[in-house]
């Protein structure tokens, strides 16, 4: 179920966070964890040791996809509850949903920009009427599929309180509940690290449009496993050629 790469992560990631940590002692925990894995010769060894076969490639495939906001979502390790880490290789331009959605994530998050540069904004929800002017989703799984499912919460208007860029060797981590949107800063493809932490998963997460109506559901199209290799193993020589 493992080579000698996946083992030492799963140690890592399960020594590092899997104590009962108070929440900013785990986010601190998480960016450092995150930092070490992403270095990129670590990181190389362990994804290609994964597009080998090694670990657990049906699992992984199968909550692997091409995510909506424009990027690839490779599952590396599956910590079931506690944590996952994941490979996301961005691509210039924008997804299918658009560069205008901001959102937040289930779960606290650190990330680890690998190759190339992220760009990201903060926003916080406001009453004022001199707000940014969004529609607002709830997003979550349908009961019989891994879809993503919309359900329109009303009018709201945001607020932007930071603009920020992330270049190869910087992290960050966030709280769930954080506003957010992100996208790739350069013309070639950026790769980051991110770690989803902590046993309590928000039942939905927040979705804020302002490009117009968006469809009650998105498919999520999961990868085969030899999708899923085929893209470890370019990642790998991504990776490699740093």
């Amino acid at each position: 179920m493992g080579g000698r790469q996946v083992l030492a992560a799963r140690r890592r990631l399960a020594g590092a966070l899997d104590a009962e940590l108070p929440e900013h002692e785990l986010a601190a925990a998480a960016r450092s964890v995150v930092t070490e894995l992403g270095s990129p010769d670590r990181l190389w060894e362990l994804v290609a040791e994964l597009a080998s076969g090694e670990g657990d490639p049906v699992g992984c495939a199968r909550l692997s996809y091409r995510h909506v906001l424009g990027f690839d979502k490779l599952l590396l390790i599956d910590g079931g509850p506690r944590h996952m880490l994941r490979a996301h290789v961005w691509h210039p331009g924008t997804g299918a949903i658009g560069e205008e959605d901001i959102h937040n994530h289930r779960s606290p998050l650190a990330s680890y920009v690998v190759q190339g540069r992220l760009a990201m904004e903060l926003y916080e929800v406001r009453d004022e009427a001199d707000g940014i002017a969004a529609a607002r989703y709830e997003e979550s799984l349908a009961e019989r599929s891994a879809d993503w499912v919309l359900r329109p919460a009303g009018p709201a208007r945001l607020r932007l309180t930071h603009v920020g860029q992330y270049a190869a060797g910087s992290s960050y981590a966030l709280p769930a509940h954080t506003l957010h949107r992100a996208w790739c800063d350069t013309d070639a493809p950026t790769v980051t690290l991110f770690l989803e932490t902590g046993a309590e998963r928000r039942p939905h997460t927040d979705v804020f449009t302002a490009a117009g109506p968006h469809p009650g559901a998105v498919a999520k199209v999961p990868l085969e496993v030899p999708d899923y290799l085929d893209a470890l193993r370019e990642l790998a020589e991504r990776l490699r050629a740093v």
